[in-house]
């Protein structure tokens, strides 16, 4: 099989979790919600009591022709009468009816912005492992196609299901105090009719809904994911594969969808159906007791108007039913993101921390990723004195990014503590902690905003001056006041417009102006000319002035002048020391690995 063939499979959430979902957030607008109600309670008593005020005037009328005068005069009284019951029932329900589609304007746009804001929240809390796992286009899709699929859920069920329930409930009620019989009959027809249509739309038409909605997100992750490495698809030619590949997305969701389509549309025929079949049985029934002289022209007229008003609600409710399953399919990929946990949380009491000397202790850290069985680390403990500069070094998987990443409470140990300046990490905020931990990764990633807004990033209430001084600490105010637009410049999506040099001294001004009492550098220099590593290197010497600066190198002739070189193997430190003291090792891995990149002429990556 290849990957287009099996999507991956979406959290089943299903009709409860989906509504219990959209009423909570109902009851955090009630006056919103109350406004919608009210307009639909008076909207639908409106409708339900037009047809008896109907039957008043047929059956006031009925008679005028063959009465003597008096009756005549009372006749066109009470014609008058119904008259102006039914004006007034009309005007009501207008203004009902503006009241519900004022209310549930106000209703929907307010949980949809609320919805999508706390979903995007939920989505940047989540661990770095969910985002490596999961298409960016792929999770903005879930998030807007269920926020509009929230929209079509209020309207169904508070301006099309809510209101035909009360219309038919309300008719069915009206019709059995006045002819028990057929009362039952219409009663006994509307629930065959609702069992028909929930069982058509959950086991029919849903599980082929369900399947296209993730085929919907598979598209959006391709052309998400084409249109972000846009610069490797054209290095390699490769437009045409990549629209082909799309195009092999777009055959599968072409062939999911259609027979969803078709699925609603054989639904909305069976219950038309069933829906014509009830309406003939009705009026059949009044046509046979006024023929047996038990019904006058008033109550035949009341029937007919009753059938052609649950005509159409009765078309409308299976239609909905369709709509609020189509709307659930669409949201449970949403939903399925609320009900995430998320890895790494703040406690209940978590509060701001406020770092001063910078001192790092592992004290006996036990680590296992997520998804795996094997230990990174097992009872690991070691102390970084603050103010001092430390290299991590060893090869790839030996466990240096982990050591950051659990600084970084990207993720928390199993068993162990992790502290600054003595103080536990998880009893403080990650916003917080996070803050005062400037990091410069190996391929920063910048926003596709203004050079300026990019630096600023760390302390958005910067000054340009202060935005500009930081530049000129990281050697980057030259090569930003040659373009032609300075710091008003757009950087392009993720800094492509940016050399790597340049992208990296953009990151260095962004630490400096943190002023973060602890620096990160992630192998800030390892894929760098000469020239731009020597403007990095500059920059970076002096942002290490005054704090703990933690350095993750592959080249290992850049660290020499750091005060402590620790080398990981395998999740363990197996060496410690300076540059020197560990060069005096004859048979040390740091000795090993520093003298065959002292012969190749350069610090190429282990």
């Amino acid at each position: 099989m290849t990957e287009f063939e099996t999507p991956h499979r979406s959290q089943r959430i299903g009709y409860g979790r989906t509504l219990n979902f959209v009423i909570t957030r109902w009851l955090r607008e009630p006056r919103a919600l109350s406004r919608t109600l009210m307009g639909v309670a008076v909207a639908t008593a409106c409708d339900v009591v037009m047809p008896v005020a109907a039957g008043w005037l047929i059956s006031a009328i009925a008679p005028i022709g063959h009465a003597v005068s008096a009756d005549r005069a009372a006749s066109l009284h009470a014609a008058i009468w119904a008259v102006s019951a039914m004006a007034i029932l009309g005007l009501l329900s207008v203004i009902g009816r503006r009241s519900m589609y004022v209310g549930i304007t106000k209703l929907s746009t307010r949980v949809m912005r609320s919805v999508l804001v706390e979903g995007f929240d939920r989505v940047q809390h989540f661990s770095t492992d969910w985002h490596a796992n999961t298409f960016a286009g792929s999770t903005v899709r879930r998030l807007t196609r269920g926020m509009w699929a929230l929209d079509t859920v209020d309207d169904v069920l508070l301006l099309a299901l809510l209101p035909q329930i009360l219309v038919l409930g309300g008719t069915a009620g009206v019709l059995t105090y006045r002819d028990p019989l057929m009362g039952a009959i219409l009663i006994i027809s509307i629930l065959l009719f609702v069992a028909l249509s929930t069982a058509l739309t959950i086991f029919y038409v849903s599980p082929t809904s369900r399947i296209s909605n993730q085929w919907d997100s598979r598209v959006g992750a391709a052309i998400a994911d084409a249109i972000t490495c846009n610069a490797t698809v054209k290095s390699f030619g490769a437009e045409m594969r990549e629209k082909l590949r799309l195009h092999h997305v777009m055959e599968m969701w072409q062939q999911r969808t259609r027979k969803s389509w078709i699925r609603g549309t054989d639904s909305g025929n069976l219950q038309a159906l069933a829906s014509l079949l009830m309406r003939l049985a009705l009026v059949a029934i009044v046509t046979w007791r006024w023929w047996e002289g038990r019904a006058d022209a008033g109550q035949v007229a009341y029937v007919l108007t009753m059938v052609f008003l649950i005509q159409g609600y009765l078309r409308d409710l299976g239609n909905q039913v369709s709509q609020l399953q189509r709307g659930v399919n669409e949201m449970e990929e949403m939903v399925a993101i609320f009900d995430h946990e998320t890895d790494v949380a703040d406690t209940a009491h978590a509060r701001d921390i406020d770092i001063h000397r910078g001192g790092i202790r592992f004290d006996e850290v036990t680590f296992v990723y997520p998804g795996t069985t094997r230990s990174l680390f097992t009872d690991f403990s070691v102390s970084i004195e603050g103010g001092t500069s430390v290299a991590l070094v060893g090869r790839s998987g030996s466990g240096k990014s982990s050591f950051v990443k659990l600084l970084q409470r990207l993720y928390d140990p199993q068993a162990g503590s992790i502290s600054i300046d003595g103080m536990d990490l998880r009893d403080f905020s990650l916003s917080s902690l996070r803050g005062q931990i400037a990091i410069v990764p190996q391929d920063p990633a910048l926003f596709h905003r203004s050079l300026a807004e990019n630096i600023a990033y760390a302390n958005p209430t910067a000054s340009q001056a202060d935005i500009e001084r930081a530049a000129k600490q990281a050697n980057a105010h030259d090569f930003i006041a040659h373009l032609p637009e300075g710091y008003k410049t757009l950087v392009g999506e993720r800094g492509v417009k940016l050399s790597g040099g340049e992208r990296q001294r953009v990151a260095i001004a962004r630490a400096f102006l943190a002023d973060a009492p602890i620096v990160i550098f992630d192998e800030a220099t390892s894929s760098l000319d000469s020239q731009s590593e020597l403007l990095v290197k500059e920059a970076m010497d002096r942002l290490m002035l005054g704090r703990t600066v933690i350095v993750i190198a592959h080249r290992l002739l850049t660290v020499r002048s750091l005060d402590r070189i620790i080398v990981f193997q395998q999740g363990r430190i197996v060496e410690d020391g300076s540059h020197d003291a560990l060069l005096n090792l004859p048979d040390g891995v740091y000795n090993h690995l520093y003298r065959i990149q002292a012969h190749e002429g350069h610090a190429d990556q282990i």
